[in-house]
């Protein structure tokens, strides 16, 4: 079971292939400041496709790689995006689209 506050999980819709496995979700972790080094904040709140080739790897399990991401269905790409950026906002901004 994932924490609410500090993992999401992403159906896919195109599985990834992994040699014979086949990777059907992922696990999106909360960044800690670190893993956001190499990028900067206003493009992963724009989900800049290259900012999140840099930081996806950093905080997914199982862990994806580049090529992976590079080679992604778009909608799962603006699916683990929006879970990144969504980790970025303050509580008080989540909850005011909670009740928006």
């Amino acid at each position: 079971m994932t924490d609410k506050n500090t993992e999401k999980t992403v159906e896919l819709d195109t599985p990834i292939l992994r040699g014979k496995t086949e990777i059907k979700s992922i696990v999106v972790r909360k960044p800690q400041s670190g893993a956001l080094r190499g990028t900067r904040l206003q493009a992963l709140m724009d989900m800049d496709v290259n900012a999140m080739i840099t930081v996806l790897p950093r905080v997914t399990t199982p862990a994806l790689t580049t090529q992976e991401i590079t080679e992604m269905d778009p909608a799962d790409l603006v699916s683990l995006s929006v879970e990144m950026v969504t980790f970025l906002l303050k509580k008080s901004v989540l909850s005011d689209l909670a009740t928006a």
